[in-house]
């Protein structure tokens, strides 16, 4: 079935995304995204008094404002959930299972532009639903880290992490392209059977052999790193990702 959200309206299709990055390992409340929908575009930003995801938990600190399409968590106290960002982790708020919009295979292009300073970064990643732990891979459409933005333009990532998927690889690589991130572009990935083709603006730009083969959930985020120095951060620049919409065909 084919997909999509121009983000109309004046709130998330709670039907389908979740407004919280991982919250079963923090909670609801403390991983909610700052965010608003507007102008037909979903805008995600990290105001300065935003608190840190999981203080003291995960390994420095960190800021997120991110949605999700899907989410569910074992009991309190559990290791099931997904994302895991280190081995032995615990639930800490049981999540009603959602699932959105979990598709497999497709063409997942998403139209987005960034603001960031050089401790920030936006990515848009699908991840495996992980209701069994080997179907947790993971295809990044797109990464770029502020810090990784020169005159020749940014370095973006794309590919493949394994994480606990056995059949797959990692394979990523972050070509640097001649684009102005602050504007509009359309990211795609072209998920199928045995592999996926990665687009930014219509050109292909690399061939993964290999590709998940469970339904995915998408993953939307803004990070900011508050131990990397950054004068544009320390000025008070927020940073902001902006997505137009987001289609499968």
């Amino acid at each position: 079935m084919s997909f999509r959200d121009d983000f109309e309206g004046h709130d998330l299709d709670r039907s389908v995304w979740v407004p919280h990055y991982l919250p079963q390992w923090s909670s609801r409340a403390e991983s909610a995204a700052t965010y608003e929908v507007t102008g037909s575009e979903l805008r995600l930003s990290i105001p300065p008094g935003q608190g840190l995801w999981c203080p003291g938990d995960h390994d420095g600190p960190l800021r997120v404002s991110g949605i999700q399409s899907g989410v569910f968590s074992g009991a309190v106290g559990s290791t099931v959930g997904q994302q895991p960002f280190r081995d032995g982790l615990r639930v800490r708020e049981v999540q009603p299972t959602l699932w959105g919009w979990t598709p497999r295979y497709g063409v997942l292009e998403v139209r987005a532009r960034m603001e960031l300073t050089a401790r920030s970064m936006a990515s848009v990643w699908m991840v495996g639903i992980e209701d069994e732990p080997r179907r947790s891979g993971e295809i990044c459409v797109f990464e770029v880290f502020g810090d990784a933005i020169d005159r020749a333009g940014p370095a973006v990532g794309m590919g493949i992490h394994p994480f606990r998927d056995p059949a797959l690889h990692d394979d990523f690589a972050a070509p640097r392209l001649p684009v102005d991130v602050t504007g509009f572009h359309v990211y795609a990935a072209d998920w199928r059977p045995g592999g996926v083709d990665f687009f930014v603006d219509g050109d292909h730009l690399r061939t993964v052999k290999q590709a998940p083969d469970y339904p995915m959930q998408m993953m939307i985020g803004v990070f900011d790193f508050p131990a990397r120095p950054s004068p544009a951060a320390q000025a008070g620049h927020v940073p902001l990702f902006v997505i137009d919409y987001v289609r499968e065909a």
